[in-house]
C-alpha cells in the first residue's frame, strides 16, 4: 500500500543551506585532512621532540582513542544541545587543540594535543553530517549534499598526503598542526552566521549516563585492542584483555540501551536493515582503504624512492576518481536507481583496482599500474560512499540524527583501526617468511638489500589479497541487507512509498 507524505507549509528549505554545505564541508575536509597529514609528519616530528620509537604511536593513537571512544556521546550531544551550536563548540576547541600541537615542546604536550583533538573532533563530525541530513530533505538535492559530503569523506585522507607532503618538505611539521587553525575560523564563523537548524529537531531527554560511561570505555578498550594487536601482537595478554572488556562493555551497553526510557543510542537506529547494512559494508571498505593508504605510501617513499611531495601527487588519480564518482555517477544515478545498486558495484570496482595492486613488483611502472588501479579505487569508492552517507541518515527520526550520524563516524574509525592493525600484521608476517626464506642465499649487501625490498612488497601484495576479500563481501552486504529503493520512491522497511519531496525525514520502526 502506498502512502503519500503532504508537503507541510512549514518545511520549506532553509534559503541558505546551500552556503551552509560550503562550511560543513569545510570542517570534514579539516577533519580527514588530519587522519593522514599528521602522519606524513610524524617522523620530524619525532626527532623533534624526542619522542621514542615505542611511544611514537601514540601521537596516532591519543587521537584515535578519544575520537573513536566519544563519538555516540559527541552525536547524542549534537541532538541534545543543537548541532550547530555543538558544530561551532568542535570546530574552536579543534582549532585551539591544533594549535597547542604545533607549539608541542615535548611529548607530553603532543600526546595531549592529539587526545583534544579527538575529543572536539568526536563533537564535530557527528554534528556535521546529521547538520546536512535535517538540512538537505528534498531527494534530488539531498543526492546533490551528500554526493559533495561524500567525495570529502572519501578523497580528504588522500588529499592530506599531498598537503602533508608539502607542508613538511618546505616549511616544518608544525604546519600539518597550523593549517588546521584557517580552515576553523572560517568554517566556524561561516557557520554562526550562515546555519539555521531546523525547528523541533532537537532531543531534549535526559542523558544517559551510564550508556556513555559503557559506550566510551567499550570504543576504547576495543580501538586500543586493535592498535595494540599492531605493535604488540594478537596473543599479547593487554591485546586480548583489551578485546575482552571490549565485547563486556559493549554488551552490558546493548543491554542497558534496550531498558533504559532515553538511550544514548537508540536500537532503532541500528536494527534497521538498511542502516545496519550500510554501517557493517562502510566499515568493512574502511579496513581496506586504511590498510592501502598505508602500504602505498611505504611503496612509493621505500621502494621506488619518492619524496613526501611526489608521494602525495601519486595519489591524486584517486582523488580524481573519488570527486568524480561521488559527485558525477552517485548524485546522477542516486535518485534514479536503488542504493544497493550503486554500493554493491562501486565495492566491487574498487575491488578490482585493489586486485591490480596484487601484481606489484619493485619495477612495476606508475602509469601502467598504479595508475588506473588508483582511477578504480577511486571511482568505486567514490560512487559507493555517496548513496551509503545519504542512506546511512535517511528515514531516522530529526531527534536521532545526531546518533545515527556519530555510528558512520564509529564504523569508520572502528574500520580504520582495524584496517591498520589486521593488514599491518598479515603484511608484517608475509614479509618476515618472504625473507627468512631467501636471504640465506643472498651473497652480497646489495642482493640482501634486494631481498629485504623484495620481501615488503611480498607483505603488500599479500595483505592486498585479503583487501580485495573483504571489499568484495562488503559488496555482498550491500547487495544483500540494503532493499531500500530510490529515493524519488523509497520503499521504507515497514513497507509504503516515500515521495519525492519529503518535508521531514520519515522513519521505518
Amino acid at each position: 500500500m502506498s502512502q503519500t507524505v503532504p508537503r507541510l507549509p512549514d518545511a520549506a528549505p532553509d534559503a541558505g543551506r546551500w552556503k551552509a554545505l560550503v562550511f560543513i564541508a569545510l570542517a570534514q575536509l579539516m577533519v580527514v585532512l588530519d587522519a593522514t597529514i599528521v602522519n606524513i609528519a610524524l617522523p620530524s616530528a619525532q626527532q623533534d621532540l624526542g619522542i621514542s620509537d615505542g611511544n611514537r604511536q601514540w601521537v596516532v593513537t591519543a587521537y584515535a582513542l578519544a575520537f573513536g571512544g566519544l563519538l555516540l556521546f559527541g552525536g547524542r550531544i549534537a541532538d541534545l544541545w543543537g548541532r550547530k551550536r555543538t558544530f561551532v563548540l568542535g570546530l574552536g576547541g579543534f582549532a585551539a587543540a591544533s594549535a597547542l600541537g604545533g607549539a608541542a615542546t615535548n611529548e607530553a604536550m603532543m600526546f595531549g594535543s592529539r587526545a583534544l583533538q579527538g575529543v572536539f573532533g568526536a563533537l564535530l563530525a557527528p554534528a556535521a553530517l546529521s547538520l546536512l541530513a535535517v538540512m538537505f530533505t528534498d531527494a534530488r538535492e539531498r543526492a546533490k549534499a551528500f554526493g559533495i559530503y561524500g567525495a570529502i569523506a572519501g578523497g580528504g585522507g588522500a588529499v592530506g598526503l599531498i598537503l602533508g607532503g608539502f607542508l613538511t618538505e618546505y616549511l616544518n611539521w608544525r604546519w600539518t598542526f597550523f593549517v588546521n587553525i584557517p580552515f576553523a575560523i572560517v568554517a566556524a564563523a561561516g557557520a554562526w552566521f550562515v546555519i539555521r537548524e531546523p525547528e523541533g529537531s532537537r532531543n531534549r531527554s535526559p542523558l544517559d549516563v551510564p550508556g556513555v560511561i559503557l559506550s566510551t570505555l567499550g570504543l576504547v578498550a576495543l580501538v586500543y585492542g586493535f592498535t595494540r594487536a599492531e605493535s604488540d601482537g594478537w596473543s599479547d595478554s593487554v591485546t586480548i584483555g583489551m578485546f575482552v572488556a571490549s565485547v563486556v562493555l559493549l554488551t552490558a551497553f546493548i543491554a542497558v540501551e534496550a531498558r533504559v526510557k532515553a538511550p544514548l543510542l537508540p536500537l532503532r537506529v541500528i536494527t534497521d536493515r538498511n542502516r545496519g547494512g550500510v554501517y557493517l559494508s562502510l566499515g568493512l571498505a574502511i579496513i581496506s582503504m586504511f590498510g592501502l593508504f598505508l602500504f602505498l605510501t611505504y611503496y612509493l617513499q621505500i621502494v621506488k624512492g619518492y619524496s613526501p611531495v611526489k608521494t602525495g601527487f601519486a595519489f591524486l588519480p584517486m582523488i580524481v576518481g573519488m570527486i568524480t564518482g561521488s559527485t558525477q555517477i552517485g548524485t546522477r544515478l542516486m535518485t534514479r536507481v536503488a542504493p544497493r545498486l550503486l554500493m554493491g558495484p562501486g565495492f566491487l570496482v574498487a575491488a578490482l583496482g585493489m586486485l591490480l595492486l596484487t601484481r606489484m613488483e619493485i619495477g612495476s611502472s606508475y602509469a601502467a599500474l598504479l595508475l588506473p588501479a588508483m582511477l578504480l579505487l577511486g571511482l568505486g569508492m567514490g560512487t559507493a560512499f555517496m548513496p551509503a552517507m545519504s542512506l546511512a541518515t535517511q528515514g531516522v527520526e530529526p531527534r536521532d540524527s545526531g546518533v545515527a550520524s556519530a555510528m558512520v563516524n564509529t564504523s569508520q574509525q572502528v574500520g580504520g583501526a582495524i584496517g591498520t592493525a589486521l593488514l599491518n600484521t598479515i603484511a608484517a608476517s608475509a614479509t618476515t617468511s618472504y625473507i627468512a626464506d631467501r636471504i640465506g642465499s643472498a651473497g652480497s649487501r646489495s642482493q640482501q638489500q634486494l631481498v629485504q625490498l623484495e620481501g615488503m612488497v611480498e607483505g603488500y601484495t599479500s595483505a592486498i589479497w585479503f583487501a580485495v576479500g573483504i571489499l568484495v563481501v562488503a559488496a555482498g552486504i550491500a547487495l544483500t541487507f540494503v532493499n531500500a529503493g530510490r529515493p524519488g520512491g523509497m520503499t521504507v522497511a515497514s513497507g509504503g512509498t516515500v515521495e519525492d519531496e519529503m518535508p521531514v525525514p520519515v522513519v521505518a520502526h
